[in-house]
């Protein structure tokens, strides 16, 4: 049997995430979260008091992190060493870590090998920075999502906001800038647009209009 597998990539607050989840809802596929396996690493290493620069250590500690996924009433239950972290890993100090250690080869194939086993067993929607163009280069549709730094700064600014979370606009746009240049520009896996992923610029649409036209170009 074969299985229909969905890449999306794309810059940090695109609305990657959002739409993945949305769109494994209607299709009644498997949404696998990379970016939270990578935020679970990164957890651990903070938590362990390892620096993001400290190669040597985060090498080793790969030794002793097992990352799995779960899913328990339609919920992926991210398990770092058997241990629910859903709730630990969305933080701003998460997502840098992330963004620094998830450019190490030692962490990169710590996740690999479950990704790829995952769409051989299921049909998956998969985000993140190099889904189509590493993780799964033969992926059935690949997505390029994006938006402009100015919207993408304001989604996470009004995000924050919500949840009182004191924050500042202009800071947040720095982030995001500097966030896209160190994806963008790292050695292993940079963010980039695979040459058969579709372009799809968020800006101006709703969740709902970028839904419809994905699963518009859907081929199965």
């Amino acid at each position: 049997m074969s299985y229909y597998s969905i890449a999306i990539d794309g810059p940090a607050g695109a609305g990657k995430s959002t739409i993945a989840k949305s769109l494994a809802n209607k299709l009644g596929f498997i949404y696998v979260d990379t970016g939270a396996m990578y935020r679970a690493i990164s957890l651990y290493f903070i938590r362990n008091n390892i620096d993001a620069l400290d190669t040597k250590s985060i090498k080793e500690a790969c030794k002793d992190i097992d990352i799995t996924i779960e899913y328990k009433n339609g919920e992926q239950i991210v398990l770092l060493n058997k241990e629910n972290v859903n709730s630990f890993i969305r933080t701003e100090a998460i997502g840098k870590m992330a963004s620094t250690t998830s450019a190490y080869s030692d962490v990169r194939i710590k996740l690999l090998e479950l990704q790829r086993n995952l769409a051989k067993t299921s049909n998956v929607i998969m985000d993140g920075r190099d889904i189509g163009t590493c993780v799964l280069p033969n992926a059935n549709l690949k997505i390029y999502l994006t938006a402009s730094v100015e919207e993408r700064a304001l989604r996470r600014y009004n995000e924050l906001k919500t949840k009182n979370i004191e924050c500042n606009l202009e800071q947040i746009m720095k982030d995001i800038e500097d966030r896209d240049y160190a994806d963008m520009n790292r050695d292993m896996s940079p963010l980039k647009q695979s040459e058969d992923a579709i372009l799809i610029d968020s800006s101006t649409m709703t969740i709902y209009e970028v839904v419809d036209k994905i699963i518009e170009l859907t081929t199965f």
